[in-house]
């Protein structure tokens, strides 16, 4: 099997993984946070001079981390034609690795929850 067949069959496989999944670990109960048409959770009618939780921070800071390691990995396509394809996915399968690391430790910290 070569190289770019591996990887499009890893790449359907992992989607329909973590689409599974969300479908399974998902909660299917709306409240009236959830029903409100403003997805920050902040009342917009009251004053504007409130001050932010610190965590709205953080969750924004994590998705910029995200984001730009997801960027890294961008060029992984043509890095198949490369001599050692192999050793390219050894260090995108690392990175991978740092980061699924990384997001199951915050989630475990508690990183990910708005309420204090």
């Amino acid at each position: 099997m070569n190289m770019i067949t591996f990887m499009l069959t890893a790449s359907i496989l992992l989607s329909l993984a973590l689409t599974a999944l969300n479908f399974w670990l998902t909660q299917m109960t709306p409240d009236s946070e959830k029903l409100s048409p403003y997805e920050c959770g902040f009342d917009p009618l009251g004053s504007a001079r409130l001050p932010f939780s610190i965590r709205f921070f953080l969750v924004a800071i994590l998705f910029l981390l995200f984001d730009l390691e997801i960027a890294l990995l961008l060029p992984l396509p043509w890095a198949t034609q490369l001599k050692h394809p192999t050793t390219t996915l050894t260090w995108t399968s690392t990175i991978i690795l740092l980061l699924t690391l990384g997001l199951m430790y915050e989630w475990a910290q508690g990183g990910l929850e708005w309420a204090e």
